[in-house]
């Protein structure tokens, strides 16, 4: 599952393929949508929660409330089941999807971070990441990535800077899924379910705040 970007998205694999998902884009119900989405999924695929035997979960980069949502969600699935919870950087997730999509190499992807800024990271391949995520202004890595095609619903956001936009804008879970089972089956460890914020909240405490305890 991941709900790092817009998109609320949820997929069920069996180690060899995705057998149901369910995806949806609205950037303000992530709590109301994912354990729906949940749901279908295990419907379609005609199973229940605890054959569930490992839960993969987008870490991000992302806006700190949607993001919370599934990596909470996540963890509560794991202690339940008393099962593994595996992160996967959403970031690879969408490189992995524009491989499916057809797209080789090298590229970038960036989603959007909003205070007019992307979170953004540079792929080799659509497996291979080259360097660590970051968020930064358009404006400011246009020329570092000029020429590449970038991936991801930063890119149309700001066709200026990112001229070769490509699809698909938003993670999907089934994509998350595929890349998260190929590397467990390589024996590659894959990240804590720990959010990857890279800054601070919009929301701060107060300056001069007074505490005040009680007697």
């Amino acid at each position: 599952m991941d709900t790092a970007t817009p998109a609320v998205t949820v997929a069920l694999h069996d180690g060899t393929s995705v057998i149901a998902s369910s995806g949806q884009v609205d950037a303000r119900r992530h709590g109301e949508l994912l354990l729906p989405a949940v749901d279908r999924v295990l419907a379609e695929a005609g199973t229940k929660l605890d054959a569930v035997t490992g839960v993969v979960v987008g870490v991000g980069p992302g806006p700190y409330t949607g993001l919370r949502v599934g990596l909470v969600t996540a963890a509560t699935f794991g202690s339940v089941l008393s099962v593994p919870v595996h992160g996967l950087c959403t970031l690879d997730g969408l490189a992995y999807a524009a491989g499916e999509a057809g797209l080789e190499g090298p590229f970038a992807v960036a989603t959007d971070a909003r205070r007019k800024e992307v979170y953004w990271a540079r792929y080799e391949d659509p497996r291979t990441r080259t360097g660590e995520p970051a968020v930064d202004r358009p404006a400011d890595i246009a020329e570092a990535l000029a020429g590449l095609p970038v991936v991801g619903a930063g890119a149309a956001l700001y066709p200026d800077a990112f001229p070769d936009a490509r699809g698909p804008e938003h993670v999907a879970a089934a994509a998350l899924a595929a890349l998260a089972a190929e590397r467990l089956a390589a024996g590659q460890e894959l990240l804590e379910p720990q959010p990857l914020y890279l800054r601070r909240p919009d929301a701060q405490v107060p300056k001069n705040y007074k505490v005040v305890t009680p007697k």
